[in-house]
C-alpha cells in the first residue's frame, strides 16, 4: 500500500500536468450561481461539475481531479458515478474530508477546520467508491496580532492526523495549509507568517508518522494583502515564494501544487510560469486551481445546456496555459496578465 501511495503521489505532480479543484460546497458554488441567474440544485450543480470534467483533452492537462461529497457520489449522464468517470478517462479521483473552517474558540478572527470526527470511516468508505486522493484544508487569516501560534499549532496538528488517517486507510493526502491574501499586510509580513506555518506543518507531519513521499503540499503562493498599497511584481512573489519553500520543506516530498487563493485565472498563470522559470527545485511544482480555472468556463456556460461546449472550450484554453507555465514554456506559450498583485484579484479565495 505504501508504495502505491507514492506512485499516486507522483502521478498528480507528473510533468506537464496539474490538479483541478471542483470542490465547493453546495453553498459556495451556489452564491457562484446565484450571481449569474443560475438556480443552484443537484442537478445543476452536476450538470456543470459533468461539463467541466468531461471536457474532451483535459485528461492531457490534468492529473486529478478534487471532488466534494455530493458530486462524488453523483453520476454522470453516462450513468457513471463521477469517480468511475475520471478514472476511465485516466484522470484519479479525489475527495475534500473536512467539513469546513470554524471559530476557534478564544481566539477571534481565527479559525480551525473541522472534520476529525469519524475521518477514518469515510476515508473507507470513499475508497471503496474509488478515491485515491484526499483534500484538507486549513485557512491562516493575518490580521492585528493574528495569527496567534495557538491557531498555527492547532491546524498544524489537524491537518497531520488527517494525513495520518489518509495514508492508513489508502488515500494520498494533499495537505492545504492556506494563508488568505485578505488584509493590508506586506509581502513580508506573508513570507514571515507562510514559513512559520509551513515549519509547523512539517513538525506535526512528523510527529504523526506521515511519510512524506506519499502526499503533496497545496500551499498559497507568498503575496502582500490585497489591501496593501503597495504593488508585488510577479517576479517578487516567485522568488519569495520559492525561497520560503526552499527554507521549510523537505526534498522526499514529491511535489507542491499551488492553490490560487484569489487571484485572477491570468495572473495565477503568470505567477506560475514566473516561478517555473526560476529552474528545477527539490520537488514538482505544479497547480491545483479551482476558481482559475473554472471562471472563465462558468461564465460562457450561463447555466445553458447550447453553451456546454463553448464552457469547455474555455475550460482547456485556460487549463493548456496553465499547463504551459507549470512546465516553464516560452513566454509566448503563457497567456499575458497584469504585472502587479493589486490588479485584478478575484474577491473569494479558492
Amino acid at each position: 500500500m505504501a508504495t502505491d501511495l507514492v506512485v499516486v503521489a507522483r502521478t498528480l505532480v507528473q510533468a506537464g500536468k496539474g490538479i483541478l479543484a471542483v470542490d465547493e460546497t453546495p453553498g459556495t458554488i451556489g452564491k457562484r450561481f446565484e450571481a449569474m441567474g443560475i438556480p443552484s440544485t443537484a442537478q445543476t450543480r452536476s450538470a456543470y461539475r459533468e461539463l467541466l470534467v468531461t471536457a474532451r483533452g483535459l485528461q492531457e492537462m490534468i492529473s486529478g481531479v478534487i471532488l466534494q461529497d455530493e458530486t462524488f457520489r453523483q453520476t454522470t449522464s453516462s450513468g457513471l458515478l463521477f469517480p468511475q468517470a475520471l478514472a476511465q478517462t485516466g484522470m484519479l479521483p479525489g475527495i475534500k474530508v473536512d467539513t469546513g473552517a470554524k471559530p476557534m474558540a478564544n481566539a477571534p478572527g481565527e479559525k480551525v477546520t473541522e472534520g476529525l470526527d469519524g475521518l477514518r470511516e469515510r476515508i473507507d468508505e470513499y475508497v471503496a467508491l474509488g478515491a485515491r486522493f484526499a483534500k484538507w484544508r486549513a485557512v491562516i487569516a493575518i490580521g492585528n496580532g493574528i495569527p496567534t501560534r495557538a491557531c498555527i499549532a492547532t491546524n498544524a496538528h489537524a491537518l497531520a492526523r488527517y494525513a495520518a488517517l489518509c495514508q492508513e486507510g489508502g488515500l494520498v493526502p494533499i495537505v492545504e495549509p492556506e494563508v488568505l491574501v485578505d488584509g493590508d499586510h506586506t509581502i513580508e509580513t506573508c513570507f514571515a507568517v507562510t514559513v512559520t506555518t509551513w515549519r509547523a506543518v512539517f513538525a506535526a507531519l512528523a510527529e504523526q508518522g506521515v511519510a512524506l513521499d506519499a502526499m503533496v503540499l497545496k500551499p498559497n503562493m507568498i503575496l502582500p494583502g490585497k489591501q496593501h498599497s503597495a504593488q508585488a511584481s510577479v517576479d517578487n512573489v516567485a522568488h519569495s515564494t520559492v525561497q520560503g519553500l526552499r527554507q521549510t520543506v523537505p526534498a522526499a516530498v514529491p511535489g507542491i501544487a499551488f492553490l490560487s487563493g484569489g487571484q485572477s485565472p491570468q495572473l495565477a498563470t503568470r505567477h506560475l510560469h514566473a516561478i517555473s522559470a526560476l529552474g528545477p527545485q527539490p520537488w514538482e511544482l505544479t497547480f491545483s486551481y479551482g476558481r482559475a480555472l473554472q471562471d472563465e468556463a462558468l461564465s460562457a456556460w450561463k447555466g445553458e445546456a447550447p453553451n456546454v461546449g463553448h464552457a469547455q472550450a474555455a475550460l482547456l484554453q485556460r487549463t493548456r496555459g496553465v499547463a504551459a507555465a507549470r512546465s516553464g514554456a516560452d513566454n509566448r506559450a503563457v497567456e499575458a496578465a497584469p504585472a502587479h498583485h493589486s490588479q485584478r484579484l478575484s474577491r473569494a479565495l479558492v
